[in-house]
């Protein structure tokens, strides 16, 4: 089983409703998720990524395609024979048990030995590091130690491969941000594969190895999260991912993976092209905020766009600048990183220039 893949979604499509009324779930999608690695599907609600969960742990079965567990189809197989479990929004705890008791449950309905279900709840608790809390109801604990307890649950019967469908949408920011790190953590000591299914960009990137992005039922692009980041290939992956600026133009020429783009907001720039990209037409540039900088009248020398400064937004750790830029139609955003007691330098209405950095444009292929 060396070398296989912990799941292969090969050409998986899922069409709810007949005739008029169908339509496509999850449309055509492949990928491979590696063995013991956090993966997350990411999209907006609608986007088919749960459908794509529920097709994976068997609670739908798909129209066509084929779902591999280590090199064997499943797509057919009914969810109890899986080796796979599944973390939902809703807990789903029983809350006249104690949290020993409903870390065991699923054991014992496998029909596990005594001693082995005592000492794998034991094992349990200390992984998600709540001994001292086992003969407590689940009805008398926090959210956050709830999710801990839905979690051990789950990992009790050392499956295969977890899913974790949007399990941290119920808690408020702080815990939020703690449980991703749990989970993490988690994941890194268990050594089992977590499918994550998650809305939140920022979770994604924080905690995934690799990433779906998704988009009416279609899986536009895999990549660890600096990839998907930085070198997106689609226009919905850019917008979707953190904030972005677009700019239209036409490609004057290109050299060594580089490309001149002429542009109606900001002139010529230089942009990296996608690979095996030919296209010479009108394309679109994406140019994330933090990868441009004001400048002032001192030094318009090195900047590639001027504008007007419309509105500046303190955000505690950084400051968001809007320009809005000499064609006067497009508005271009910058984020800049605060620094102690820095006093501002620029104020609305200020005429700037914008330079960006290098390699920072890229072209994108539609």
């Amino acid at each position: 089983m060396a070398g296989l893949n912990a799941i292969e979604i090969r050409s998986v499509s899922k069409v709810f409703g007949f005739g008029e009324y169908a339509f496509s779930a999850v449309d055509d999608a492949s990928v491979s998720i590696r063995q013991n690695e956090f993966f997350t599907l990411l999209g907006p609600s609608g986007c088919g990524k749960t459908t794509l969960l529920r097709l994976i742990a068997g609670f739908e079965y798909p129209t066509s395609g084929e779902i591999m567990l280590n090199g064997d189809n499943i797509a057919a197989m009914p969810p109890f024979k899986r080796p796979i479990n599944t973390v939902f929004q809703s807990y789903a705890l029983f809350p006249h048990m104690t949290v020993a008791e409903n870390i065991g449950f699923g054991l014992t309905m496998l029909g596990r030995p005594k001693q082995e279900i005592r000492d794998r709840v034991a094992a349990m608790l200390k992984l998600v590091r709540m001994e001292a809390l086992a003969n407590r109801r689940t009805s008398q604990i926090s959210g956050g130690q709830q999710q801990r307890v839905a979690l051990a649950r789950a990992l009790a019967p050392q499956p295969k491969v977890l899913l974790l469908d949007e399990p941290l949408s119920a808690l408020d920011y702080k815990l939020r941000k703690d449980m991703q790190i749990e989970l993490k953590r988690l994941q890194a000591e268990t050594g089992i594969t977590f499918i994550f299914v998650t809305h939140d960009q920022e979770e994604a990137l924080t905690m995934s190895d690799r990433i779906a992005v998704m988009s009416a039922g279609k899986i536009l692009q895999v990549g660890n999260p600096r990839e998907i980041y930085d070198a997106p290939t689609d226009r919905f992956v850019a917008d979707f991912i953190g904030e972005t600026n677009f700019l239209k133009g036409r490609i004057h020429a290109v050299n060594s993976g580089i490309a001149e783009v002429e542009t109606a907001a900001a002139g010529r720039i230089s942009a990296t092209m996608p690979s095996n990209f030919s296209d010479d037409g009108e394309v679109t540039l994406v140019l994330r905020p933090e990868h441009a900088a004001l400048c002032g009248p001192a030094d318009h020398e090195r900047c590639q766009m001027t504008g007007t400064l419309e509105t500046i937004v303190y955000f505690g750790t950084d400051t968001h600048y809007h320009v809005r830029l000499a064609d006067n139609e497009t508005l271009f955003t910058l984020r800049e990183q605060n620094k102690p007691l820095q006093a501002a330098r620029y104020a609305e209405g200020d005429r700037v220039g914008v330079a960006i950095e290098p390699n920072a444009a890229r072209v994108l292929r539609s």
